[in-house]
């Protein structure tokens, strides 16, 4: 099996082929590329708008938080990614089990659902992660930097409470 990858900026494509048949994939690599988008082809970045509409589900949030923008190394473990997720933007926000895999395998990883459970699990138990109950009852997690939005504001007068200390 051969393998022809082609990246520009963080955008990538993969074409795997078998020898008898590589002329037939190389063919397509300007296919490959005529189909990433126009910004991506002149500047080398991946665009930051939607190219088009998104329809159902993802329409919903925001196309900066569909998946997270991170670095990967060669030897990153499962728990390694899954920090590196949950270290910027994206991780702010409560994510499922389905969230976590999606953006796994935006990424080209493609782990089995168990795996990535027992992951995010151990990442919650040594408090690198928050794990709790959503509404409807699935376990959703968020960086452990993260304070909860459900906390109320502190009031004027809690904060002047205190900053003054307290003599009894």
């Amino acid at each position: 099996m051969t393998e022809i990858r082609i990246r520009l900026g963080q955008a990538e494509a993969e074409v795997d082929a078998d020898p008898e048949h590589l002329r037939e994939a190389i063919d397509l690599v300007p296919e490959l590329v005529s189909k990433l988008p126009r910004q991506v082809r002149e500047s080398g970045d991946v665009p930051r708008e939607p190219a088009g509409e998104i329809s159902g589900e993802m329409a919903e949030r925001p196309l900066a938080s569909q998946f997270p923008t991170v670095a990967l190394e060669k030897g990153d473990s499962l728990a390694d990614v899954i920090c590196k997720f949950f270290a910027g933007p994206w991780g702010r926000d409560r994510r499922k089990l389905s969230d976590v895999r999606e953006a796994l395998q935006s990424y080209g990883l493609n782990y089995p659902k168990q795996s990535v459970a027992v992951a995010l699990l151990r990442l919650a138990k040594t408090t690198k992660l928050r794990r709790f109950k959503a509404e409807d009852g699935e376990y959703v997690y968020t960086s452990a930097m993260t304070l909860p939005n459900t906390l109320p504001p502190l009031g004027e007068q809690a904060v002047s409470e205190l900053a003054t200390p307290q003599s009894s």
